[in-house]
């Protein structure tokens, strides 16, 4: 008996390489196709999340194949031959009977495959996950049908005022790289796109090497890298290179404004400023940043706007994407309130903290709130492995585990030097949403 456990341990040794461990989380990779995996224990609850992060998303789409990553969303759920609606065992009747919680979500750098489920069925999960990353169907039948869906879900989207206003902001302060595309996609690209289209995105980016396993919560170590091993080994990395995305945005030099009318009874408004990829220090700063302008009752924005009775609401955030995103302010307005007083009020706030700053009083509460919404994310499996997600996708899952030493070393003098680098008037786009 302890020579066979010896000799298992010896064969995970043989085909895992650990990477490094930080904050409790294990990096290993699976030599044979490049497959990343992190492993994190917790025995709080007999329960276990298991998520697949794909390494693509809409910033990974063309034109004509913009939403590829969306739609394939959908037909990843459409089954495999294994796992079918036909034969009674589609993901969800199969998961679902075991009591776990599945979906699955599409961003711009990523999208991610997740089950939370009983610890003992772990392997269940990850025999689904391993079938659809090469076996997925993509049957001519199921895209039309989900191509009707996804349509309906674009309508619904234009007919929000907010959405269509954030996403009319993106398109606007984005004139070459990919961020300019709605994750959903345009219209024509969905109403067009065909089987082959999906079938050959599929195949140049759902490979073990462009993807990151996560196992979180209460489960064996060796047995789910057994499990791992079993069902994720036997798939070949790519044949060939993970195209990467080179395009990179033009330096803006003048001021972008866009203006979406539609029915509807107060205004908003959202300000974008150009700021740098998520892994950069400076991210950390705006971060801290976003919490003085727009988090809470003591913040700058409600202070100077909510309490004075120009918006009903008021929100700030700096986006940590792969590449250069947007820091954006959210405004929205209080009834007989126009939109050039509310910028205007907006852009006194943002000029009195590059000539002024911001007290170490606003830099300490901003801290506390970032820890204390930080230790909220991690209560529990899903929780992590929601913001491992969002780490990995930004370019390195240790920003997860970093991130509090990191915003712990932003100072006041950091914070007015992001606002005067960033907060520029030639590198913002802003949009109105006008009811009419």
């Amino acid at each position: 008996m302890a020579n066979r456990i010896e000799s298992e341990k010896e064969s995970l040794q043989d085909h895992f390489r650990v990477i490094e461990e930080l904050g409790g989380i294990e990096h290993l990779e699976l030599k044979n196709n490049g497959l990343r995996v992190l492993l994190l224990q917790q025995h709080a609850a007999p329960v276990v999340a298991f998520m697949v992060t794909y390494h693509v998303g809409s910033r990974n789409e063309s034109t004509g194949l913009t939403g590829a990553t969306h739609f394939l969303e959908h037909l990843m759920f459409k089954g495999t031959e294994k796992f079918n609606k036909e034969k009674g065992t589609s993901v969800f009747n199969v998961l679902q009977a075991v009591g776990a919680q599945m979906n699955a979500t599409t961003w711009m750098d990523r999208t991610n495959y997740y089950e939370m489920l009983p610890k003992e069925h772990l392997g269940l999960a990850i025999e689904i996950e391993a079938d659809r990353m090469r076996g997925a169907r993509l049957a001519a039948d199921d895209m039309e049908s989900e191509r009707t869906v996804i349509l309906n879900e674009f309508d619904r989207g234009e007919n929000e005022p907010f959405r269509k206003l954030y996403h009319s902001v993106w398109t606007t302060a984005y004139q070459a790289h990919p961020y300019h595309h709605p994750t959903i996609g345009w219209r024509s690209d969905i109403e067009q796109v065909t089987p082959d289209g999906l079938r050959h995105f599929y195949d140049t980016y759902y490979w073990p090497n462009n993807a990151t396993l996560s196992v979180i919560g209460d489960y064996e170590r060796d047995a789910a890298l057994q499990l791992i091993l079993d069902h994720f080994g036997p798939i070949p990395s790519a044949g060939h290179e993970i195209p990467d995305v080179m395009v990179r945005e033009p330096e803006q030099k003048g001021q972008r404004r866009i203006t979406v009318k539609k029915s509807g009874e107060l205004g908003a408004m959202l300000m974008g400023y150009k700021v740098p990829e998520g892994l950069h220090d400076d991210a950390d700063a705006l971060d801290v940043l976003g919490i003085i302008l727009g988090s809470g009752k003591n913040s700058r924005l409600f202070r100077n706007l909510t309490d004075k009775g120009l918006t009903t609401h008021v929100y700030a955030s700096g986006a940590r994407f792969r590449d250069p995103g947007l820091f954006t302010i959210y405004a929205f307005l209080s009834p007989e309130k126009t939109h050039e007083e509310v910028e205007s009020a907006i852009w006194a706030i943002l000029e009195d903290i590059k000539e002024n700053g911001v007290e170490q009083s606003e830099l300490e509460r901003a801290l506390n709130l970032l820890n204390a919404q930080a230790s909220f994310e991690r209560d529990g499996p899903f929780s992590i492995a929601a913001q491992l997600n969002e780490a990995i996708a930004a370019g390195d899952w240790k920003l997860y585990a970093q991130f509090n030493e990191r915003v712990k070393q932003v100072t006041t003098s950091d914070i007015q030097r992001v606002a005067r680098q960033y907060f520029e008037e030639d590198a913002s786009t802003i949009g109105w949403y006008i009811p009419v």
